[in-house]
This record gives structure tokens, C-alpha cells and sequence, in this order.
């Protein structure tokens, strides 16, 4: 299968897409970084295949992906559509929210995102060093 996330090769764009990130992805972006969100390390524009993901957990394997105007018309939902199903196809979940969620409803897509974590630790649980009080994920780095 070869490596298939964070490719050399998508790095500038990876680059590209944090300096440009829309005002929804930054908002979204201040609440999961720094561990915010059940002490769980997010990361930005992370690329798995040549797709981007706005936002990846890879201790989850949760991807969170921001919708804006972009993503409207029956090409783009098709093409996300495809994009999310292979992505899926690799055990990676997904929860998707628009801008309009995020200015009008933060505090709900946090929930979501909330919700949905605890939903796959009670599916799967995590192996226990992922739960160790002194485990570096809970640490700040």
C-alpha cells in the first residue's frame, strides 16, 4: 500500500492550505488544538493519500472536515462524497460540519465532536496506554 499520510509531495500544499484557512476553519481550529477537546492532539490540513484533511486525530483516526459555499453544487458533493468514502475505506471516521454551523453554533459542533469521540471509545476502546494519566497524550508537549 505504501505510505499514504502526510506525503512529502503534499507538504507545500499542506502549507498553502494553513496559511489560507477560512475564518469557519480557524474558529473550529482554536477549540481543538493544544489537546482542548478530551486531551486528544488534532491536526491541521494532514494529508492522507493526495487528499487534505482539514482536521485528523490520528490517535482516533477521526477526520474533521469544515464545508464552505464551495462545497454546494452536485460536482463538489459528488467529489466529497467519493473523497470521504475512500478515506473511510482506510478505517478513518468522519464528521462533517459548514461554516454556518460553526458561526452560529459553536458550542453545538464542539458537542458533535464530543459525542462522537465517546461514541468510538465505546465501540473500541483505546488501547490502555492511551488512557494512562501520564501517557504523553494527556501531557502537554
Amino acid at each position: 500500500m505504501g505510505m499514504i499520510f502526510t506525503q512529502n509531495k503534499q507538504k507545500e500544499k499542506r502549507r498553502l492550505l494553513r496559511q489560507q484557512m477560512t475564518k469557519a476553519e480557524i474558529l473550529l481550529w482554536v477549540e481543538l488544538k493544544d489537546r482542548k477537546i478530551l486531551g486528544y492532539k488534532f491536526r491541521r490540513q494532514f494529508s492522507i493519500g493526495f487528499y487534505v484533511l482539514d482536521f485528523y486525530c490520528p490517535v482516533l483516526r477521526l477526520a474533521i472536515e469544515v464545508d464552505g459555499a464551495t462545497h454546494a453544487t452536485g460536482e463538489e458533493i459528488e467529489y466529497d462524497k467519493n473523497r470521504q468514502s475512500e478515506i473511510e475505506n482506510l478505517g478513518i471516521k468522519f464528521l462533517r460540519f459548514n461554516n454556518f454551523d460553526i458561526y452560529t453554533n459553536k458550542e453545538n459542533v464542539i458537542e458533535s465532536i464530543i459525542d462522537k469521540i465517546n461514541e468510538m471509545l465505546s465501540r473500541k476502546p483505546l488501547p490502555s496506554r492511551f488512557h494512562r494519566e501520564d501517557s504523553p497524550l494527556l501531557r502537554g508537549r
